[in-house]
């Protein structure tokens, strides 16, 4: 009984906890002036009904459940572990969908089950350097997804001018109210279908290099110094 106890106060804290945190996350984004760069480029595949692979950096989630266009259905790459729990049941609250998995548990499922609501006709999305990191440092998941599902990934980002930089690994970027954001969007990537190891990894420094920048652009658009991603330790490939 204490047991049962114990579960049904800590399950009322964390939906608490994700109500709250919707609730803020509206909150600032109808007290901040948005302009959004680059719109015209999700929306051409929106008004077309075609897919793509929405991918952006895990410390630049907050804002980014209103970027998307709410009618069409979207599923994001959650880990497993209580931070992703709150993320997951966060976001809900948005009428988005999670698929659980990470590159370091639940990966090799995840990864098949991102291609098969791709193939359903749904979208998904992912933070391909989470949840662990190294920070703005994309890992080959996504990669995975777009050459088997054979869609083209779009890089976003958001910055305001009223945020607060967290020291966690990600250095999650968290907007406060009554400021100016933006969102940036990036040109589409496609991973060549029949695309061989040298390949894979020339896209995936693309998509890297892509995220990099349309962050440093929406950091110089709000006047913050641009956040460097965490030193590479990847080996180059010839």
């Amino acid at each position: 009984m204490r047991l049962d106890k114990r579960i049904l106060r800590s399950q009322v804290v964390h939906n608490c906890l994700c109500i709250l945190a919707a609730a803020y996350i509206r909150f600032v984004y109808l007290t901040t002036r948005w302009r959004v760069v680059g719109g015209d480029i999700p929306r051409r595949y929106w008004d077309e009904n075609k897919m793509f692979l929405l991918c952006f950096w895990h410390g630049r989630l907050m804002m980014l459940t209103h970027c998307w266009n709410k009618n069409k259905p979207i599923h994001i790459m959650i880990s497993m572990h209580r931070d992703g729990r709150i993320i997951s049941d966060t976001i809900a609250h948005f009428g988005i969908k999670t698929i659980v998995g990470s590159t370091s548990k639940g990966g090799a499922a995840a990864l098949r089950n991102m291609v098969k609501t791709v193939k359903t006709g749904e979208y998904v999305g992912i933070t391909p350097d989470g949840p662990r990191g190294p920070r703005m440092r994309a890992q080959e998941g996504m990669i995975t997804i777009a050459r088997l599902a054979n869609i083209p990934i779009i890089p976003v980002s958001y910055a305001s001018t009223r945020s607060k930089i967290f020291g966690s690994w990600d250095r999650f970027v968290a907007a406060l109210p009554f400021g100016r954001g933006v969102f940036v969007w990036g040109e589409p990537i496609h991973v060549p279908h029949t695309a061989d190891k040298t390949e894979l990894e020339k896209s995936r420094k693309e998509v890297e290099d892509s995220l990099n920048a349309v962050s440093a652009e929406a950091d110089r658009l709000c006047g913050l110094h641009v956040i460097e991603p965490a030193p590479s330790t990847r080996e180059m490939v010839p």
